[in-house]
């Protein structure tokens, strides 16, 4: 489902008079169906980088990346959208809040209208505890905890064959670790590849089926 190749990726500051700085060189990785593949290494080693290659945010410089049979070095705007619609989730720290959108319908929104959409998300944040009198209320003024799960139960009532995770159980407490490990090895056990960076040495214990070291 993922196969990079010679994946280089240099930044230029064009502030500070064209500055390269390189973050990543000749990146090798796949990454098969039912596979969860941490991403391990020193902070500055590239592993936020490498995810947001992954996902089409940044170009490539040089080197392959496919994704579910989407070559993203020379993909168009239109081809990197319609694989993150399909086939791609991407799972950050941080939700980016939709105003004046209650939890519920945020969590909802990627069945597009499905009949059992709401019952899906309720269900959704019942398990991640999010209280019911939250559900009606737009997530801006949520804990950053809250918001977190929020961002989880909306990247996950939807399955996808690849699944990038940034940090996923980074605000949350050992109950809500625990409800995520478990939803991460589901998506492992229905077939999804994923690649992830877990900070957490428990976590990453309890997901990944393989380390992928990263200087």
């Amino acid at each position: 489902m993922i196969q990079v190749r010679g994946l280089d990726k240099t930044f230029v500051l064009h502030n500070q008079g064209g500055v390269e700085l390189p973050v990543l060189k000749d990146v090798d990785l796949d990454v098969e169906p039912g596979e969860c593949v941490a991403l391990h290494g020193a902070s500055g080693a590239g592993k936020s980088t490498l995810l947001k290659c992954l996902y089409g945010n940044y170009r490539v410089s040089a080197g392959s990346v496919r994704v579910a049979d989407v070559e993203l070095a020379d993909a168009g705007t239109r081809e990197i959208l319609s694989l993150r619609s399909e086939k791609l989730a991407y799972v950050s720290q941080f939700l980016r809040v939709i105003p004046r959108v209650s939890a519920l319908d945020v969590v909802a929104e990627p069945l597009n209208g499905a009949e059992d959409a709401r019952r899906q998300a309720e269900q959704l944040l019942r398990r991640l505890r999010i209280p019911m009198r939250l559900w009606s209320v737009p997530p801006a003024t949520f804990s950053g905890g809250e918001q977190q799960r929020i961002n989880l139960a909306r990247s996950f009532i939807r399955p996808k064959p690849v699944l990038l995770l940034d940090e996923p159980t980074a605000s949350l407490d050992a109950d809500n670790r625990t409800t995520v490990v478990g939803l991460i090895n589901e998506a492992r056990a229905a077939g999804a590849a994923i690649v992830g960076i877990f900070h957490d040495q428990k976590v990453r214990d309890a997901v990944a089926t393989r380390i992928h070291e990263m200087e």
